[in-house]
């Protein structure tokens, strides 16, 4: 496993849920000799689960609840123990998740830290010497002096979130935990996962929020009834999640080509990209499409996204971003939407995704991906994503100006 941190390989998980009420030492006793007779279930929480992550890759796995998310990385954890199947782990590991278990509510916030830190492997030593920074992260300095079931569960999570970031791993395991705590507490989570990923470690993040799939993940994993879906990009993955939440407008079965689908209630005519091909930086690209409600919608938010050749999404912004704000829209109401932008793209062949969704983030009436596509031609080609027009100026020497 010298280029994987984690492999898990065919990996079942059961658990079994008795129906028969035993309230009785007699009918625990003569339920041993019982057959089994439908006084139990079983349920399959993972059903042949099979991946690799590699040692320095931010691999997200995301799934709607009760797909097995959890199941699985408390099984990475050895929270859990398969039923079939094997996982392995090459480095110390150190799970994110049910943070807080060990805390002692009769304890206070400054005795619960060195005992969560002790739990986790730290010296008494030790933890005294990250005690300010763990209690300056968790922005808790008011209250360690008091007992821990005076706290809100946010700060209980905050104050185990702060210990567990001390401790020194390999891997980490994540659950949800960004969830917790104001705006600015959650920026600097974010921002210590930007150091994580800098420095390369290896991070298996579980969450709900698809924007932080798109910008952590190298890759992501989509679960679905216990069963892995698909392995792919962060950004298609994040695009089946939410199909999950946006069946047909009439709610049947109906197939649709995977690169456009939504509820109908809004729906996109007349895409055009203008030009369709670019030579110069000072051109503009104009894309332009037109919006028809096919039902009553409030707070359409319209939006776009421009990949490139290789399927990675370069830009995008829509509606919301902008702070232009549609009230409503009735049956019938048909509007034009216009975005232009600089062209600063490297030399390239790009497609345009539209999006109409609605402003609670989840509710997607017409989902378009290559709507339409445009070409940028520069003779100034540069290895990076963007090639925006740039002045060079050199002095103190005779310079030759090879362009004609």
């Amino acid at each position: 496993m010298s280029e994987e941190a984690i492999k898990v390989s065919g990996v079942y998980k059961d658990f079994i849920l008795p129906h028969e009420k035993k309230d009785s030492v007699k009918r625990i006793f003569t339920s041993l000799f019982k057959q089994k007779d439908g006084g139990a279930e079983v349920q399959h929480a993972l059903h042949d689960i099979s991946f690799s992550v590699k040692k320095g890759e931010f691999f997200g796995i995301v799934g709607r609840n009760g797909s097995g998310k959890s199941t699985l990385l408390k099984m990475l954890a050895g929270i859990y123990q398969p039923t079939k199947g094997r996982v392995d782990v090459d480095g110390k590991l150190v799970p994110f998740i049910e943070l807080g278990v060990g805390f002692n509510p009769e304890l206070t916030g400054r005795e619960n830290v060195y005992l969560n830190g002790a739990l986790l492997g730290f010296s008494r030593k030790e933890i005294t010497e990250r005690y300010d920074d763990i209690v300056k992260f968790a922005e808790l300095e008011r209250f360690m002096d008091q007992k821990l079931k005076n706290y809100s569960s946010g700060m209980q999570v905050r104050l185990a979130f702060s210990v567990a970031i001390k401790a020194e791993a390999d891997i980490l395991l994540v659950d949800e935990v960004l969830a917790v705590g104001d705006a600015s507490f959650q920026r600097k989570c974010f921002e210590y996962f930007r150091l994580l990923k800098k420095n390369k470690k290896t991070v298996v993040f579980v969450t709900h929020d698809m924007n932080a799939v798109r910008e952590y993940c190298d890759r992501a994993m989509l679960i679905e009834k216990s069963k892995i879906v698909s392995i792919d990009k962060p950004s298609r993955i994040a695009t089946q999640y939410t199909r999950l939440f946006n069946p047909s407008r009439n709610g049947e079965k109906k197939e649709q080509k995977k690169s456009r689908w939504g509820n109908e209630d809004i729906q996109f005519e007349n895409v055009s990209v203008t030009p369709s091909q670019l030579h110069l930086n000072e051109e503009k690209i104009v894309i332009k499409v037109d919006a028809v409600a096919v039902a009553p919608v409030e707070n359409p938010v319209f939006g776009f996204s421009i990949q490139n050749r290789d399927g990675n999404i370069v830009t995008g912004t829509n509606s919301q971003i902008k702070q232009l704000m549609i009230p409503q829209m009735k049956a019938g109401d048909r509007v034009t939407v216009t975005w232009k932008l600089d062209n600063v793209f490297n030399d390239d062949l790009y497609s345009v995704g539209l999006a109409a969704t609605l402003d609670d983030g989840a509710t997607v009436c017409d989902w378009w991906e290559e709507a339409a596509e445009f070409e940028v031609v520069n003779e100034e080609r540069v290895p990076y994503v963007i090639n925006p027009p740039v002045d060079l100026q050199v002095t103190g020497v005779k310079v030759e100006d090879q362009r004609n």
